[in-house]
């Protein structure tokens, strides 16, 4: 099998990965750029976009760096994603009323993918986003491993699933997201949980976490914090259409103790399907963890106007990164002045240098291709694997 990383190299974000053997090509992921809001130009790849020169595409995870071209590629050619991640993505698509693309298959976990002369075994892995697969390649007696984006700190066992792969690989293509921040230890989603709960119960006023509404871990993290300090757990209605499409074991409405609101007169038809709407009288009234984004300052400032948000607590639970953005000072200066303290308290959502080393270790690879990264010297650092840049 040959490998070409279209995009990928030296760079996070944006991945197309194609993998070929004799006349069978797929790609795994098709990402737009991190800073492509969809008016960028497409990638010089007619084969992908102007007629249907691959085989398949394989998406390890919905996040827009890994699927976001998925729209834009030939109809003809079939795409592959988690069923999980598809009702997510259908509910953002939704939201932001745009058609979605229309997959030939799912993924489940362990559970192969015959295309021409390459099988494909997507296992389920843990990450930011939700339902997330690794992706082997098989074909002729060789292998390839590509991680997509992957972490051992969330909520999914990584022992569980290092037990699956496979004790040998030909080629491992591995992100590296973290290789080029500090290695410090990463904290997990129940260490999280465990300081949300003692400044959710060391908190007079009111709650807010400001967090990614198709974060589903962080959700769980979140909700049981809440649960644990005796507040209701609060979810505008595009969370709580995102936690429901990711499944009935995620706190949703359907939870005795978590209630879907509204920001917006003009989303009133999606909060009327749910039977437990609330609105801002009963919100005041009760202690509670609401989950908001920066785009609900108005809101939040609304709700001052019939409760006392002195002595109240904002959690900041993004990547931090995005402080620095002018919306985002606007916000967090605006909710200090209303009297919230502001507090982070947030994870990675990738892979740190312990993870990768055992993961390396796990499958034992020939060659070892670094993606997603801009560090993959420190690759050869962390590794005595021979690394390989792929053409």
């Amino acid at each position: 099998m040959d490998v070409t990383v279209h995009r990928g190299k030296n760079q996070i974000g944006g991945s197309i990965i194609e993998v070929r053997a004799g006349a069978t090509r797929v790609l795994l992921d098709a990402g737009r750029e991190l800073d492509d809001d969809g008016s960028g130009p497409l990638p010089q790849l007619p084969d992908l976009f102007e007629f249907a020169g691959f085989d398949a595409l394989f998406l390890s995870h919905y996040h827009g760096d890994h699927a976001g071209l998925a729209y834009d590629v030939h109809r003809d050619i079939p795409i592959y994603i988690g069923e999980a991640s598809y009702r997510m993505i259908r509910v953002s698509d939704r939201y932001r009323k745009k058609e979605s693309f229309t997959p030939k298959g799912f993924l489940c976990d362990s559970r192969p993918i015959h295309i021409g002369g390459i099988t494909v075994t997507p296992y389920l892995c843990d990450h930011s986003a939700f339902d997330s697969y690794m992706l082997l390649c098989e074909s002729g007696g060789e292998t390839i491993l590509y991680t997509g984006d992957f972490r051992s700190n969330g909520r999914k066992s990584y022992d569980v699933l290092l037990k699956k792969l496979p004790r040998h690989v030909d080629r491992l293509i591995c992100e590296g997201t973290t290789l080029s921040r500090e290695n410090v230890r990463t904290l997990t989603e129940k260490e999280l949980e465990e300081s949300a709960v003692e400044l959710f119960r060391n908190t007079a006023g009111p709650v807010f976490v400001l967090q990614a509404s198709m974060n589903i871990d962080r959700i769980v993290t979140m909700y049981r914090a809440a649960k644990r300090s005796g507040r209701i757990f609060l979810e505008d209605v595009y969370m709580a259409d995102m936690a429901s499409a990711a499944g009935k074991s995620i706190p949703n409405p359907a939870f005795d103790d978590v209630y879907p609101f509204l920001t917006t007169p003009a989303r009133y038809e999606e909060l009327a399907k749910y039977e437990k709407r609330v609105g801002k009288p009963f919100i005041a009234r009760n202690r509670f963890v609401m989950c908001v984004r920066d785009s609900m300052l108005s809101y939040i400032k609304s709700l001052s106007g019939i409760m006392n948000l002195e002595g109240g607590l904002l959690v900041y639970s993004l990547w931090s990164g995005y402080r620095e953005t002018e919306s985002m000072k606007r916000f967090l200066s605006s909710c200090e002045e209303l009297g919230l303290r502001i507090v982070s308290l947030h994870t990675s959502g990738h892979a740190d240098e312990s993870a990768l080393k055992k993961l390396v270790e796990t499958v034992n690879p020939d060659l070892l291709i670094p993606v997603h990264t801009e560090n993959m010297g420190r690759f050869r650092e962390i590794t005595s694997v021979p690394i390989e840049e792929a053409d």
